[in-house]
């Protein structure tokens, strides 16, 4: 069989070159000319076969669609962020920091398949068959027979998902593959982009389920090419503080299912573990209520989580500092700017930090009224009543806007416990709710009046 030919091709104007240049000589782009393969002279195999077999034209009408099967993973919070459980053929990209929890969470997940009768096999590119087994013991995973591959060449593993063909392969880790049509090393932008390419194709034809680990960048993004998480089905990130023993897993695309979902796990010296409540993480215990903290009820996908804003408000110099963690920062001084305006309180010579408790990353507007009060609480020096909360978007003009599921906010909020609740006038309930009194307010001034007469 021939060995296919390397050229390389222009990112930008999409024009090759039989050797590599540092300017494209077609559009001139700078450092634009990467790694490919081209078709080879002599007949052989064609790389770029298709996804599905090839079929005729028909309208949406006349296709038959059924839902796809899931096969549980028996990790409660995994499934959750899968949307159920492992599709057949799916291709699933796990990104996360060095540490994490990537390869700890697979393995205990393909243990759980095999257990349950799932033929499984576990590719490890960055450590031996020997290291894996240990792990596999510090877990409590004795007897285990999930199968073990130590190999990183992409057509010693294509042979053998072609000959052992497993439910679910996992490939740790995707940067550590390469294949021989190409010369450059593992882990380059062409290596990862053709073997994952080559990968997803195999699950496509095969119906093996396949589970590639990425690297991250030191931004935390996904290393390697952009189009590699448009090949693949879901996409998802492991978060967490190494120093911390908690994670959260996050699906960032799911073509089955609910994206923004998340999965909370707690790391233990079996290994990972769900976590069933996980507001509690995001949750400060406090004896008595403390100044600069305010409860909230966010949503990661269908999950409402109830989630502490802390503010501290402190004198600052002539030019003072707006810091904020898990939350925008540009937010934070419009809100800032809108509380002086509106609501007559100023921190023009104040420091002020913010802070979502628990590690999380709040995104939503839907914060902005608790941040809000959290700040005028710190300033005030006077601490919010015990078992409240609030959530909200705030406008430049003061109004205090709905946030999305509010009735779910607030059912999640009353299961827990809390009693008093500020809210916007549209998500303000119908039918009162037993054990919490909800006062809806339609602007900024009218949240910080209801504190007063609260205090």
């Amino acid at each position: 069989m021939a060995k296919d030919k390397t050229l390389y091709t222009c990112n930008e104007c999409g024009g090759t070159s039989p050797r590599w240049l540092g300017k494209c000589p077609h559009c001139s782009a700078w450092n634009s000319l990467i790694e490919t393969v081209g078709e080879s002279t002599a007949p052989a195999k064609n790389r770029f076969a298709a996804l599905a077999r090839t079929a005729e034209v028909a309208t949406l009408a006349d296709i038959e669609a059924s839902d796809v099967d899931r096969t549980p993973t028996g990790q409660d919070e995994l499934d959750r962020v899968l949307g159920g459980g492992i599709v057949e053929g799916g291709v699933v990209l796990i990104g996360g920091d060095p540490g994490i929890g990537k390869s700890t969470l697979l393995l205990q997940a393909v243990d759980a398949l095999q257990r349950a009768g799932e033929k499984t096999l576990y590719v490890t590119g960055e450590e031996s068959g020997a290291q894996v087994a240990l792990r596999a013991r510090r877990l409590g995973l004795d007897g285990s027979q999930v199968q073990v591959l130590a190999e990183i060449q992409l057509e010693k593993i294509l042979a053998t998902l072609d000959a052992q063909q497993p439910a679910i392969a996992v490939i740790d880790s995707i940067q550590t593959v390469y294949s021989e049509q190409l010369t450059s090393a593992p882990g380059s932008v062409a290596q990862v982009r053709e073997c994952a390419a080559h990968l997803t194709r195999a699950a496509k034809a095969s119906g093996t389920a396949i589970v590639l680990v990425g690297h991250v960048t030191k931004e935390g993004a996904l290393a390697g090419p952009r189009v590699l998480e448009h090949m693949v089905d879901t996409v998802l990130y492991f978060e967490g503080d190494t120093h911390s023993s908690f994670r959260l897993i996050r699906a960032m695309k799911n073509r089955f299912g609910a994206v923004n979902e998340i999965g909370v796990f707690a790391m233990t010296e079996k290994g990972l573990k769900g976590v069933s409540n996980p507001s509690a993480i995001f949750l400060s215990q406090h004896a008595e209520p403390v100044p600069g903290s305010c409860v909230m009820v966010t949503l990661e996908g269908t999950r409402p989580l109830l989630v502490e804003i802390q503010a501290l408000v402190d004198s600052g110099g002539p030019t003072p500092r707006r810091l904020s963690v898990g939350l925008e920062r540009d937010r934070l001084a419009m809100l800032l700017a809108v509380l002086h305006r509106h609501a007559g309180v100023a921190c023009l010579d104040q420091d002020v930090f913010v802070n979502a408790v628990g590690g999380v990353r709040i995104s939503e507007p839907a914060a902005d009224l608790a941040v809000m009060l959290s700040i005028t609480s710190s300033l005030r020096g006077r601490a919010l009543p015990k078992g409240f909360l609030a959530f909200g978007e705030v406008g430049l003009a003061g109004e205090v806007r709905p946030a999305p599921r509010g009735q779910e906010r607030l059912k999640e909020a009353a299961k827990l416990g809390f009693s008093v609740a500020v809210v916007p006038k549209a998500n303000a309930p119908k039918k009162t709710m037993e054990g919490l009194t909800i006062h809806a307010v339609e602007r900024v001034e009218e949240a910080l009046q209801i504190l007063r007469t609260l205090d």
